[in-house]
Parts: structure tokens; C-alpha cells; sequence
């Protein structure tokens, strides 16, 4: 799944699921280390985790964050 994000650095992100376990992640656009790191950090997890930990999270004076931009694209998956 491709999901474009929305107020953030990056401009979309590839999402790789398997069930209710998150895969693969990669975010196009960004801070790289920042978004690889995130990445690497929820592959094996449950969505739902996902979700519950990175949805809200904020990135300076922005309403979202990359972490907040994946939990709504695995929202939408939902």
C-alpha cells in the first residue's frame, strides 16, 4: 500500500502488512534516519500497537509527525 501523507517532510509511505502484523515500512521523503529508524522499530508488530503508540505523536509546531502520518495510514487499513 502506498499512503500520501499530509503535513509532513515526507511524502508518502509504503506500507507492507501481512494479517494484523506490519511487514515493512518505508517512508519516502523525510528526516532518513529518523523515518528508518521508526520503521525498522514497528516491522513484526500488531497494527493495532502501532496505532495506539505512534497515533498523535507531533513533530515541532505541526498537528502530525511521520510516526502520526503511519498510524493514519494503517488506520485507513482498518
Amino acid at each position: 500500500m502506498l499512503y500520501k501523507t499530509s503535513g509532513t517532510c515526507s511524502q508518502a509511505i509504503e506500507i507492507e502488512t501481512d494479517g494484523d502484523v506490519v511487514k515493512s515500512v518505508q517512508f519516502i521523503g523525510g528526516c532518513n534516519g529518523n523515518t528508518q529508524g521508526v520503521a525498522k522499530l514497528v516491522e513484526g508488530m500488531k497494527i493495532d500497537d502501532v496505532i495506539s503508540r505512534l497515533k498523535g505523536i507531533k513533530c515541532g509546531m505541526r498537528p502530525t509527525s511521520c510516526p502520526d502520518q503511519l498510524a493514519r495510514a494503517l488506520e485507513s487499513l482498518q
